[in-house]
């Protein structure tokens, strides 16, 4: 994929299956947000395709996947409190967002301390946690991209279990981070510009299924 100024993203290949997590590697510059966008339909490839279930849609893909934390895409805005970012996050998933709706939504995962907390001021470990569990607040959501968590701190672990978290509920979870953290983990990991994972056989192309299918999808 090409840019007005070169390469966007180099050509990558890979699977994620329902109900695990995966890890998508590269330095800054690699093109992780770009890969990310794509594999939410958001951003159309020169080459290649996404296939939901097999299924080349777009508009499905938008509906289904989401978007955790692009930087200045879908990252929430540094300066409003938890509350008002909780708020938020819950309208645009439809869901009730009014005051006592927010104050549930914080008390039931025990963050009632940081409710009037500016959102750049949060732990990484609770900034991720809220927007992975945000993520996952629209109905018929499927999948969650969560886009360079490592920019807000060098440890995985302030991610990592939340991401693995989210697998477990069924969910398939991609994070797109730096070739360290990945090193830090013992997760299957594919690199940018490749097309096998540590798991896998080098292959073609691969990416979301749903809990009710078996057939992959793809994505190069």
């Amino acid at each position: 994929m090409n840019g007005p100024h070169g390469p966007l993203l180099e050509p990558t290949s890979l699977r994620a299956r329902s109900g695990e997590l995966l890890l998508v590697t590269g330095p800054p510059r690699s093109g992780r947000t770009a890969l990310a966008l794509v594999l939410s339909g958001r951003l159309r490839p020169d080459r290649g395709t996404v296939l939901r279930n097999g299924r080349g849609n777009p508009a499905r893909l938008r509906e289904t996947v989401s978007v955790i934390d692009a930087p200045d895409i879908t990252e929430p805005e540094g300066a409003l409190e938890l509350t008002e970012i909780v708020g938020e996050g819950l309208s645009l998933a439809g869901r009730r967002c009014g005051r006592k709706a927010v104050r549930r939504w914080i008390t039931g995962r025990g963050l009632d301390e940081w409710a009037h907390t500016r959102f750049e001021q949060l732990p990484p470990r609770i900034r991720t946690r809220v927007l992975l569990d945000l993520g996952r607040a629209p109905r018929g959501t499927e999948a969650l991209v969560l886009d360079c968590p490592d920019r807000h701190g060098d440890d995985p672990l302030n991610w990592y279990p939340a991401a693995r978290e989210a697998a477990e509920h069924g969910y398939a979870v991609v994070v797109v981070c730096s070739p360290h953290s990945a090193d830090d983990l013992n997760a299957p990991t594919v690199r940018i510009g490749t097309s096998s994972t540590t798991e896998d056989p080098p292959t073609r192309t691969d990416t979301l299924r749903t809990p009710d299918q078996e057939t992959p999808g793809t994505t190069s």
